[in-house]
């Protein structure tokens, strides 16, 4: 019996691939769910109609992940012009806005607020 507590515990686990694990989040088989108040919608910044699509999923209430990676690397004066009148319409809607990583800007609708910094107690 002794023999078996001492093989369980020095018994390897098999690694555990993270890369595979996120990369299979991405393929599964994606469904609206019905009954849900609203999505976390991806868009990829290219053109002014992921502007147009962008403005109108927050007006249904979605939040919205923007990548905006290709046109940094490509135009960034066509960012800045796209970025500045995602945030016109985003603040006559009342909602808000962050770049929450270099490439990743969050958009949400009214309602919901993004903390952009947290203050330290002192």
């Amino acid at each position: 019996m002794t023999l078996a507590f001492f093989e369980k515990i020095l018994k390897r686990e098999e690694e555990v691939n993270i890369e595979e694990i996120l990369n299979s989040m991405d393929s599964e088989e994606e469904f609206l769910y019905e009954d849900a108040d609203a999505y976390v919608v991806p868009v990829s910044l290219q053109t002014e109609e992921d502007v147009a699509k962008t403005i109108e999923q927050v007006k249904q209430g979605n939040v919205v992940l923007l990548n905006i990676s290709d046109l940094l690397r490509r135009n960034t004066l066509k960012l800045r012009e796209y970025v500045d009148d995602i945030k016109n319409s985003i603040g006559e809607l009342d909602g808000d806005i962050a770049r929450i990583t270099e490439d990743r800007i969050l958009i949400t609708p009214s309602r919901v607020k993004i903390i952009k910094r947290h203050k330290r107690k002192e």
